[in-house]
């Protein structure tokens, strides 16, 4: 690893612009980003997203790291904005989120644990304000909500089934609440949608704790928390400066999940990306669907961003899956036939990122599993739908330079287009998502959220967009359809409001937002050396 501050150098930012963390580790200094995010902007935009994954992960992260090291070699002033992993996969099932092998985020232990302790501040300001909103209802405050409609929900880093439904006593007064995981609160998708500190501040103070007696919203700026809440989170407005494997720079900044949030790293950070490098590199959690459409609808409808390219990851694993041959047990035949299948989850992502006027670009992961038929299957079915494909080895071998050719060369001028109007309705919003993303032959809503959307309303809050929270192992809400399932209406059976996020999050099957420890959790096999060297996280 090179110092952190060889690799500002590289972005033209001078020792007084970043705060160094450590030799590896740097934040951009404020003054530094309210330059950089009011600038216009140098560079283009690249939008990673995928297929439907496995539960395995299709190394989405790898290849955005992969990409970004294949136009630094080629010359190109490249910049990879990502996201900051969350505990609860790390110690769960998935693992880290910092990609792998020679495509990764350095330091990477580092990063997947504390960071700079941006997650940890998410998690205090969140459970401040639930602090000061119960105890402003204690004291019944002029301002308090009424104990019995407290809305506000605690959040910690981790995945505890145990806490997803809790009773607190307050004033004598039993009230069911739960936590939520800190990648899935409104106070993360605050700090990632925010443009900065004002911006924060005013979307800080919208935040809804609750309602009074008379159904009136009771906000944190009612309770006076916009102040203590901005200055627990002024260091983590701070986009975090690393380095990929070959030294490439890199931000990691913001981690709100997308198959339970918005699932894109920070605003300001790729605002910042965009004043330094030519091209920047940034990824949507999961597949096109959850991600992807929600960068487009809710990420740029709000700040102005709009990518040159998309990319949609594909993998041998992942096609093989989707066509029946989950186990990849079957013969040459048997899993060419399989992959054949499986490219039918591709026509429908690549049907979904259309609708945004993009023709996008497949980044063909390749493991070390993965045989030449095998791949041929997969170019050949991309050929046969006039799509651009190019395999790369970033886990194997770092930099994807043919990748990053065909990026480069699908760089085009598209006008925004988003799947609905701000003015639509809420059960109109969701039917155009879920009919032009998803596949879905319609919406049922169930009463709860459909009390909530007309909530919103009488507020004059109908204008959000919506945040659909729903499987990432199907495009329907219920994984056991698979990935490419049959005619499905979306389930959408609860409904909250955001609005300091400035979303609708609309909650579908049985999605969670705390998730659960898998049997055999991945926090079993990391450890630490005598030497304070971390092992074990993948």
């Amino acid at each position: 690893m090179r110092p952190v501050l060889d690799v500002a150098r590289d972005l033209d930012l001078s020792e007084t612009d970043v705060s160094p963390r450590g030799r590896y580790l740097a934040k951009l200094e404020h003054p530094a980003l309210r330059r950089l995010t009011s600038a216009p902007p140098r560079g283009r935009l690249v939008l990673v997203s995928a297929i439907t994954p496995t539960k395995y992960g299709e190394g989405k992260t790898t290849t955005s790291i992969a990409l970004g090291q294949g136009l630094r070699a080629r010359g190109v002033r490249s910049l990879v904005a990502l996201r900051e992993p969350s505990m609860g996969p790390i110690f769960g099932a998935k693992g880290g989120g910092t990609g792998g092998g020679k495509a990764s985020l350095l330091p990477s232990a580092e990063i997947n644990l504390h960071c700079t302790g941006d997650l940890h501040a998410v998690t205090s300001a969140n459970n401040l304000l639930a602090a000061l909103t119960d105890n402003a209802a204690h004291f019944r405050t002029p301002t308090a909500p009424d104990p019995r409609r407290i809305t506000w929900r605690r959040v910690t880093d981790m995945n505890e089934r145990s806490l997803r439904h809790i009773v607190a006593g307050l004033g004598g007064l039993a009230t069911e609440t739960g936590f939520d995981i800190t990648a899935a609160s409104e106070i993360m998708a605050t700090l990632c949608l925010a443009t900065g500190m004002g911006d924060l501040k005013a979307r800080l103070t919208r935040l809804i704790v609750g309602y009074d007696a008379s159904d009136r919203p009771v906000t944190a700026g009612d309770l006076g928390a916009t102040g203590p809440l901005a200055a627990i989170l002024a260091d983590a407005l701070l986009p975090n400066l690393v380095q990929t494997t070959d030294g490439t720079p890199a931000f990691v900044h913001g981690g709100p999940f997308a198959n339970l949030a918005h699932g894109c790293s920070s605003v300001v950070s790729s605002r910042a990306a965009l004043a330094l490098a030519d091209v920047v590199v940034t990824e949507a959690g999961f597949a096109f669907d959850l991600g992807g459409e929600k960068f487009f609808d809710i990420v740029c409808r709000t700040s102005g961003l709009w990518p040159s390219a998309v990319v949609l990851v594909v993998t041998v694993r992942a096609l093989r899956a989707h066509g029946g041959d989950a186990e990849l047990t079957a013969d040459t035949a048997g899993a060419l036939g399989a992959i054949e299948r499986g490219l039918a989850n591709l026509d429908r992502h690549v049907a979904a990122v259309r609708t945004f006027g993009f023709a996008p670009v497949i980044a063909i992961n390749v493991f070390d599993r993965d045989t030449e038929p095998e791949l041929r299957a997969v170019e050949a079915g991309c050929a046969a739908r006039g799509l651009t494909a190019a395999r790369h080895t970033g886990f194997a071998d770092g930099h994807a330079e043919a990748l990053a050719d065909a990026v480069m060369s699908s760089f085009a001028v598209v006008p925004p287009t988003f799947s609905y109007a701000d003015e639509a309705s809420y059960a109109d919003k969701l039917r155009a998502v879920a009919t032009r993303v998803y596949g879905a032959s319609g919406v049922a809503i169930a009463p709860a959220a459909a009390k909530e959307f007309e909530r919103a309303r009488a507020l004059g809050l109908g204008q959000l967009p919506v945040c659909v929270a729903k499987t990432h192992l199907s495009l329907s809400d219920d994984p056991g359809l698979g990935a490419t399932p049959p005619p499905f209406t979306l389930q959408v059976r609860e409904a909250r409001l955001r609005a300091g996020a400035g979303f609708m999050l609309a909650l579908t099957g049985e999605i969670m937002t705390m998730p659960a420890l898998p049997k055999s959790p991945s926090a079993l096999a990391i450890d630490v050396t005598e030497d304070g060297v971390i092992t074990g996280v993948r």
